[in-house]
């Protein structure tokens, strides 16, 4: 059975365009709830990012709960992470999460975890889909659902965040930057970083006013961390998206590290000490020159198709514990169950301590490839992957590349764009090859 609205990550869309409205969004939460009502509890956790449409679709989304006799218990703006750790901890039958993750403010989405904090299985995806179109039955009056706010939330997922990191070490020696995307990680992350005695030198994006997440800040923004981290010397910059379930860091002297540096980091550091338990698992995206740089290492590494919920079926299936996107996804199944930003950036700045590197220092041995990633939208309905002049550019451009490059081109799982993606050695012939392929499309 084909999906009609979940994606890759969740139901995702404009505000007040179908599915994102607030009848949609009771009615999906009807069908979850009747999905749901199977379980022992029949609790559902819910959590949200900054986004001003996030109260109007929770209060839809209760509304459904309520209808199909499941209990909310609401904790306010969180991070996706903690709303994986805090189902658990609640040993809830569910958890969701209304954010759209590194979209700007007029998108929205609902994103479902299992009782166990990882994402839902397709079966039970489809299933709840499979509901959603039948009549919208209320439960009888006293069988329907109430709803509870927990107020210590955050503090709960604060103190999670930081039994990560060794106890018998601190963060005193490092000057750090952060910039929380005005999202969901701005009251979380700088509490973190301090407590564990970190000197936070400046903060970014730690503002949110409903409409900002996101906006010209957090980690596809880089520009502002990179400027503060040069101009208050520290010694490194880290930045979270909206909803605080990826990251990415800046080294001293401003050189971004993404998603497959930190993998780089964390699993040289695992190895040295033992600790690797298998081998690494990346995506279609993750750079060549990583993958050179593990096997180098005698690292195993293997990718995925794009998508964090890919990554942890991969790392499932070989019993490994790590892995991540470039977007600066990482899933570290030694702490969390899904991408989780703060703690994999704590887990970098323990390697750090531990070995007494810098962040320049703990790159050495990987050397990234040009790549260069163009985004094109298309007309829903039309098919660019399969169309006769895009194929040939590609064959076309695999020809110059010879076995020193690679071309991926994909649909995005949340947004109606082509991601024309080209690797190689040198960067101007990769840089016009994507453009040529782009145009295509």
């Amino acid at each position: 059975m084909e999906r009609k609205y979940f994606g890759t990550d969740g139901v995702r869309g404009a505000v007040g365009e179908f599915p994102i409205t607030p009848e949609f969004v009771l009615r999906l939460g009807f069908a979850a709830g009747k999905v749901l009502a199977k379980k022992s509890s029949r609790r559902v956790l819910i959590g949200q990012d900054t986004r001003i449409s996030g109260f109007m679709l929770q209060s839809a989304l209760v509304a459904g709960l309520s209808a199909a006799g499941i209990k909310s218990i609401l904790v306010g703006t969180m991070p996706t992470p903690a709303i994986a750790y805090l189902t658990r901890a609640f040993r809830c039958d569910a958890g969701v999460v209304i954010s759209a993750s590194h979209n700007p403010y007029y998108d929205n989405g609902i994103k479902f975890f299992s009782g166990f904090g990882t994402k839902l299985p397709d079966e039970v995806e489809l299933e709840i889909e499979s509901l959603l179109d039948k009549e919208l039955k209320c439960s009888d009056s006293k069988k329907l659902g109430r709803f509870e706010n927990i107020e210590d939330a955050a503090g709960r997922y604060i103190e999670f965040c930081k039994s990560t990191f060794p106890f018998d070490k601190d963060l005193s020696q490092y000057k750090i930057v952060l910039d929380c995307a005005n999202g969901a990680t701005h009251h979380i992350a700088p509490a973190v970083f301090s407590e564990l005695g970190a000197n936070i030198v400046a903060k970014i994006g730690c503002n949110p006013d409903g409409i900002n997440i996101n906006d010209q800040v957090g980690s596809t923004h880089l520009d502002k961390l990179i400027a503060t981290v040069l101009e208050k010397k520290a010694d490194l910059g880290i930045a979270f998206d909206g909803d605080g379930d990826r990251l990415m860091l800046v080294d001293s002297d401003g050189t971004v590290i993404d998603g497959d540096g930190v993998l780089y980091i964390i699993a040289s550091y695992l190895k040295d000490f033992k600790k690797l338990n298998g081998g690494v698992v990346g995506t279609l995206m993750s750079n060549f020159g990583l993958e050179l740089a593990f096997k180098r290492l005698s690292i195993p590494f293997l990718r995925a198709s794009v998508g964090d919920r890919y990554v942890l079926e991969k790392l499932r299936e070989q019993n490994w514990r790590l892995g991540g996107e470039n977007s600066g996804h990482i899933i570290s199944l030694d702490h969390t169950s899904t991408g989780d930003g703060i703690i994999s950036a704590l887990q970098v700045l323990k390697a750090l301590v531990r070995t007494g590197k810098t962040l320049h220092e703990s790159l050495k041995g990987l050397s990234m490839m040009p790549q260069v990633l163009v985004n094109k939208r298309f007309v829903e309905g039309m098919d660019p992957l399969h169309d006769q002049n895009v194929l040939a550019a590609v064959k076309e451009a695999e020809r110059q590349l010879g076995d020193n490059g690679r071309v991926l081109l994909r649909k995005s799982g949340t947004e109606p764009l082509i991601r024309v993606m080209v690797e190689g050695a040198d960067k101007e012939l990769v840089t016009n090859l994507a453009n040529m392929i782009a145009e295509k499309v």
